[in-house]
């Protein structure tokens, strides 16, 4: 349990600095874009051998499918941004949370990889984690404001929330199928520096093209505000990397539970530093998590 809450409170570190970003100006896909510079540092940091490095087989299938990760990470990073400018803020969040059931999913009838047998108790367990996310996320419709036209929604910016909930699930499921497949415990480290590696590489390809083409300005507070991000995003992924291990890469179990206490960590924080309150759905969601955690882990908690 002591890896799922470091990864809890790095993962809600990292909402609570992109919070800031608008309050400091900085531009939140160039910041994207350099904390995968960081996440690599720090990563090397914590390698405790460099030289295994410099046996990675570049072109084997576990490498080629973890850089592939990394480009998934960008990629869900931009959709997450693109529905939430284009779309709201509640269908990019319903989308990003919803997709643990993909995970979830792969993990209980493909991989079949749950460290025990799940009963009819931690199946309702899974449905009510789903529903309390879903609670989490709702907010007021923003006010209109007089003299505002509303544009109608096309079809393809539609499609944003759906493709957000395929790359964030897709992120969670090749990253528990990678861990488990083609990586041992001990080296957590160097899976995550590759994934980094794959993301740096499609997250530089893409802002050259948006600086060359679109003539965007890369300010010295977006680099800053990247650099800042990354650490905590690295141990986020790390410490959940961790988790996964000690509880035998069972996506069903370890998924649900980090998002139900990330979305409540992150209510608690929002709260604290920035007076967010929460609506009666948020705290019916919230009141459901905990039921829903006492369903899913309760054979672990001992109360079977």
């Amino acid at each position: 349990m002591f890896y799922f809450l470091l990864s809890v409170v790095f993962t809600v570190a990292l909402y609570l600095i992109m919070r800031a970003y608008p309050r400091y100006q900085v531009q939140s896909f160039h910041a994207i874009v350099f904390n995968y510079y960081s996440c690599v540092a720090t990563g090397l940091i914590l390698s405790p051998d460099l030289g295994r490095y410099a046996r990675v087989e570049w072109t084997s299938n576990a490498t080629l499918l973890t850089l592939a990760l990394g480009t998934m990470f960008v990629v869900a990073f931009v959709l997450i941004g693109q529905t939430t400018q284009k779309v709201s803020v509640t269908a990019a969040s319903l989308a990003a949370n919803m997709s643990l059931v993909i995970p979830v999913l792969f993990g209980l009838f493909v991989f079949k990889n749950a460290n025990k047998l799940f009963t009819i108790w931690n199946y309702l367990g899974l449905v009510l984690a789903l529903v309390a996310l879903a609670l989490g996320a709702i907010q007021k419709k923003p006010e209109t404001r007089p003299g505002l036209i509303e544009v109608p929604l096309s079809g393809l910016v539609l499609l944003l929330p759906l493709l957000t909930f395929l790359a964030s699930g897709t992120n969670n499921t090749l990253i528990n199928y990678l861990s488990m497949s083609y990586y041992r415990p001990e080296e957590v480290t160097i899976f995550m520096v590759i994934s980094c590696i794959g993301a740096v590489i499609v997250g530089t390809l893409l802002l050259l093209g948006r600086v060359l083409f679109k003539h965007e300005r890369v300010s010295s507070r977006s680099l800053v505000g990247g650099l800042i991000l990354g650490v905590p995003n690295f141990l986020s992924f790390y410490f959940l990397l961790k988790a996964l291990g000690a509880f035998g890469n069972s996506a069903a179990f370890v998924f649900p539970i980090y998002n139900i206490l990330t979305m409540m960590a992150s209510a608690a924080a929002a709260w604290l530093l920035f007076r967010e309150k929460l609506n009666p759905l948020n705290r019916l969601g919230l009141a459901l998590a905990v039921v829903a955690i006492l369903l899913i882990s309760y054979q672990e908690l001992g109360l079977n």
